[in-house]
């Protein structure tokens, strides 16, 4: 399958895939296709996963242009949407070896906020890993990554287009 097809067929699937449906104060009302959930601005749940090496520098990566949101934008965190019937801390782990490669490392988690954007209302849970192990990255979701400085990760958001909801993340992670 060439790169376009495989985002294609990528791109249908988590369309159809159901997410977590919750209100206001992070209370399940159930579970939606993605697509529905943004199409009604209704509110998800999301997980953030701050990924540093040992040196204690940020893992940024620069996610594909076939993105629903901030396509081809920078990422400081590896994350996605809660599926149906998975708590945060499952979620992240999963997002984390999906989209990195990173799997069995000790996951932190930093707690939530809300992120209330037009075409992104999310729930987002915060978490953070230390992994030295060589990244894999998924060619549907990552187009690049490399490590940084986390205040060299906020000095660029000044100047490239980086996601508005892991910056979030970063900031409170940060405190």
């Amino acid at each position: 399958m060439v790169d376009a097809e495989r985002e294609a067929a990528h791109r249908a699937a988590s369309d159809a895939e159901r997410v977590a449906w919750v209100d206001e104060r992070d209370r399940p009302l159930g579970a939606l296709p993605r697509a529905e959930l943004r199409e009604r601005r209704l509110i998800g749940r999301g997980t953030f996963i701050l990924l540093f090496n040992g040196a204690g520098q940020l893992c940024v990566h620069r996610r594909t242009l076939s993105k629903a949101i901030y396509p081809g934008y920078w990422d400081v965190a590896a994350g996605g949407m809660v599926q149906a019937g998975e708590d945060y801390p499952e979620s992240a782990a999963r997002e984390l070896e999906e989209e990195l490669g990173i799997a069995g490392v000790a996951l932190r988690e930093h707690g939530r906020f809300f992120f209330d954007e037009p075409d992104n209302r999310l729930w987002c849970g915060v978490f953070s890993a230390v992994s030295d192990a060589p990244l894999v990255l998924q060619p549907e979701e990552v187009l690049e990554a490399r490590f940084i400085a986390p205040a060299e990760a906020l000095r660029e958001a000044l100047e490239l287009p980086y996601c508005p909801d892991s910056l979030e993340a970063l900031r409170r992670y940060l405190g």
